[in-house]
């Protein structure tokens, strides 16, 4: 007998160890993000997320070009921390550039969807934005703004490269002063 009443202490003793674990590594996450929240280490995270932006770019249109622009030598986007490599799944940056066609928008919010968190976009030309010159065709999305949330938006028809660097530095400033944890 008293063999079985060890046995069953020993059980009791393991279930209630088991529970307080429990308890505390659920602790445990609520304590991290209190830490991580907290001014310095936040600082460092956001660091760290401000200059490792990767994009994807979503081209149909004439800023394609103004994108190759803006990566190529004169304007340099390595500077900043944009780095244009990657797969979907390892990117956190969309740029949408050109015209958004209905057909198109739902590709774009899959693209979205299988992104890194935290994922922001950038809206690049009048296409994009507002559907530009084409805003009034039935197979035209007037921006992208109805399908995904928009972080920055970089206006012009094709915008210039330096207003895509303005844009990705707007960016970082919105990153540096977000929370590590967004609570739902």
């Amino acid at each position: 007998m008293s063999a079985q009443k060890t046995a069953q202490d020993q059980d009791d003793v393991l279930a209630m160890l088991a529970d307080s674990i429990n308890v505390w590594v659920g602790k445990l996450s609520e304590i991290v993000q209190r830490i991580v929240d907290v001014g310095p280490i936040r600082s460092v995270v956001n660091w760290g997320r401000i200059y490792s932006l990767w994009p994807v770019n979503i081209t149909t249109a004439c800023c394609s070009a103004e994108f190759g622009a803006a990566s190529g030598a004169r304007h340099d986007l390595e500077r900043f921390g944009v780095l244009p490599l990657g797969s979907l799944r390892q990117s956190d940056l969309l740029v949408a550039e050109g015209t958004i066609t209905k057909k198109m928008a739902k590709r774009l919010r899959m693209i979205y969807d299988q992104m890194a968190i935290p994922r922001y976009v950038i809206a690049m030309g009048d296409c994009a934005i507002s559907g530009g010159l084409f805003h009034d065709s039935y197979s035209i999305v007037n921006g992208a703004h109805e399908f995904i949330p928009v972080d920055v938006y970089v206006p012009g028809c094709p915008p210039r490269p330096e207003a895509l660097e303005q844009a990705i530095i707007m960016l970082q400033e919105k990153i540096r002063h977000s929370k590590v944890y967004e609570r739902g």
